[in-house]
């Protein structure tokens, strides 16, 4: 007799209803996960991956409307399930580990007391039992001194340790099936690394069956037993995570295998120009400062020496909090420095010396274009503003829609109304507004599938070609910066403990951090 699977999902068709009318999001998608499988789910942005889960989850917007279709948790159907019969199974029957782990930990209490929370509702553990449990399960993922983390403050810990108490807490009520969406997106190689190594040991303990949701598909080699490729809210493949990205069916799935970065495969060919563009000497970065009472915090980066010449994209990784991000910020004049910054025959030692001349010719472009559009402008009040600023005319707003490949009618659009791929292409093209010389990409690729990725870095190289910008690119995709930079520079707790040509990444006499970068960095599929 045929096991029930732990999750099935039958022709299963979701709407959004909107002023417009009805946008189909899912149609007719059918999947099946067995006791202890671990099925991966695979698309691009827009695909209907998240949705699906939210579906499961009976935590849909509104405006949805189911149209067709079943979902059933083991013998329970979600669809029947009232608010109150909800509660017994979230958590308990079904539980989930977002993307980003600092909105599901509520900031206003301490990491211990929404731990033992989830284990006395889901569990029934008296307050005694579920705080020694907890303590457990912290160290149990490998966290360091547990009974101090359960003391502290989401913001008092790093992504990487989050991650680790979601899926801590997640795997501690003992579900019968668990949904990961995106859960190593926003952490480094290494973090999400031991992210997945834990996942899989984790696994090993609890038989737990598992829908893992990701765009990474390398990394879903890794974690899944089988894997089905969703797109436009179809199913369109489904096979053995061995085979299915090595001898694609489906076009679509062909079209994402692609897309994935590959180190041999050389983007740039062409050498950057002798000439140093900017030169940062001994860059120390300074957060807080001390009080009567308190100490100073130690800097985020010890003396960090940096050239980048004119034309080249330097390539900047390191693992979460290596001081990557503080470095761009010290350029831009966004934090506090000590040491010097050399560009354009002037030496700069603060964001006071800064003038308007440097602020056009060094631009940045962050990695949630989310945060950095206001959301209250429409597009052309966004990108006319940078115009004016600089001496520019808003009358070429058109012109930069157009150089970024987006239609000049997005400029009455406001920014919710875009895609994510698309917004980024706005933070672009209000970056080159200013016709820079030098351009800061912080991770702006990471949060994009690798299909919006690989459009992304063909149109920064396109624009690259055409103005002759440098970037420094910080990134935690070694496949990726290996496909595009002329030299890599590698952080570690502050400080930079490699630069290197791209060509000698790979070699005996790089820093044993720097290959431990390389160790953890996922094989290209296909």
């Amino acid at each position: 007799m045929t096991a029930r699977p732990a999750l099935a999902v039958a022709n299963y068709a979701l709407d959004y209803i909107t002023a417009a009318g009805p946008v189909q999001v899912l149609s007719d998608v059918s999947l099946e996960i067995a006791p202890g499988e671990v099925l991966g789910l695979v698309g691009e942005s827009g695909s209907g991956k998240s949705s699906l889960a939210w579906a499961l989850m009976r935590h849909l917007p509104a405006n949805a409307r189911e149209v067709a279709g079943s979902l059933t948790l083991g013998d329970i159907d979600l669809q029947r399930l009232t608010a109150k019969q909800l509660t017994h199974v979230r958590g308990r029957r079904l539980g989930m580990v977002f993307q980003d782990p600092s909105t599901a930990l509520n900031p206003t209490l301490t990491v211990g007391r929404q731990v033992t929370e989830a284990l006395i509702r889901h569990r029934g553990l008296p307050a005694r039992e579920a705080d020694a449990l907890a303590i457990e399960l912290l160290g149990h993922v490998e966290l360091r001194n547990p009974a101090a983390i359960m003391q502290r403050y989401p913001h008092e810990i790093s992504g990487g340790e989050k991650q680790r108490i979601i899926i801590a807490t997640a795997f501690g009520c003992r579900p019968d099936v668990i949904l990961f969406d995106e859960p190593t997106t926003a952490l480094d190689v290494i973090t999400g690394a031991r992210i997945l190594d834990l996942f899989a040991r984790l696994r090993a303990e609890t038989k737990v069956a598992a829908l893992y949701i990701s765009h990474d598909l390398a990394m879903m080699t890794r974690v899944a037993d089988r894997v089905a490729v969703i797109k436009h809210g179809r199913v369109v493949e489904q096979g053995r995570a061995s085979e299915i990205f090595r001898f694609p069916r489906q076009a679509d799935t062909r079209v994402l295998v692609a897309a994935v970065p590959r180190p041999e495969r050389r983007l740039v060919h062409d050498s950057p120009e002798r000439q140093v563009l900017l030169a940062a000497n001994r860059i120390g970065v300074h957060y807080g400062r001390g009080g009567l009472f308190r100490d100073a915090p130690p800097p985020a980066t010890h003396a960090v020496d940096l050239s980048i010449r004119a034309g080249e994209i330097l390539g900047l990784v390191g693992e979460s909090g290596s001081g990557k991000s503080s470095i761009a910020r010290a350029l831009t004049g966004l934090a506090r420095f000590s040491g010097e910054i050399a560009f354009a025959n002037r030496t700069l030692h603060g964001g006071r010396d800064m003038n308007a001349a440097y602020r056009r010719d060094v631009q940045i472009i962050f990695q949630h274009p989310d945060s950095s559009l206001n959301p209250r402008h429409r597009i052309g009040e966004i990108l006319s503003r940078p115009l004016k600023l600089h001496g520019g005319d808003a009358a070429e707003v058109p012109r930069l829609l157009e150089q970024v490949k987006l239609p000049r009618s997005y400029a009455s659009r406001w920014p919710h109304q875009l895609s994510g791929g698309e917004k980024q292409r706005v933070a672009i093209a209000r970056a080159f507004a200013a016709r820079p010389k030098l351009v800061i990409c912080d991770e702006i690729t990471a949060p994009l599938d690798v299909s919006v990725q690989a459009q992304i870095i063909e149109l920064l190289l396109t624009l690259r070609a055409e103005t002759g910008a440098a970037y420094l690119f910080i990134t935690h995709d070694l496949n990726l910066i290996r496909q595009i930079a002329h030299r890599i520079a590698v952080m570690r707790h502050g400080q930079l403990v490699d630069c290197l040509p791209v060509e000698d990444f790979d070699a005996d006499h790089v820093h044993p951090y720097t290959r431990e970068l390389m160790a953890a960095s996922p094989a290209p599929v296909g």
